[in-house]
């Protein structure tokens, strides 16, 4: 299974992103998907994650601002970001990860997000 993530880019702070990542390869099922990020010199930090059964999480700094959303039919995972500040600047990786049997940890290339003051 590949994950495969888009939709980073150059916005204004204020402004909106939608990433998006998609499994491919193969389904997906009773695991957790998230969004983490990374700056270079700092560790990678979780962002966002949903649970197959719908159950959300967010970092403090992004929560009223980002919504994580998935769709077990196409394995797809999205972060939509409002309100993007400086400090969201990053790399945000896709991961998708299985806990029981058959377990698995995928994650997908990363896409760039930079938000501009």
């Amino acid at each position: 299974v590949q994950l495969q993530a888009s939709g980073g880019g150059l916005v204004q702070a204020g402004g909106s992103l939608r990433l998006s990542c998609a499994a491919s390869g193969g389904r997906l099922s009773g695991d957790v998907m998230r969004w983490y990020r990374q700056v270079p010199g700092k560790q990678r930090e979780l962002v966002a994650g949903v649970t197959s059964g719908g159950i959300t999480d967010y970092a403090d700094s992004v929560k009223g601002r980002f919504t994580i959303s998935r769709d077990n039919a196409k394995s797809t995972v999205v972060l939509q970001m409002n309100s993007l500040k400086p400090e969201d600047t990053a790399v945000y990786y896709c991961n998708a990860r299985r806990f029981v049997a058959p377990r698995y940890d995928y994650w997908g290339q990363g896409t760039q997000v930079t938000v501009s003051s």
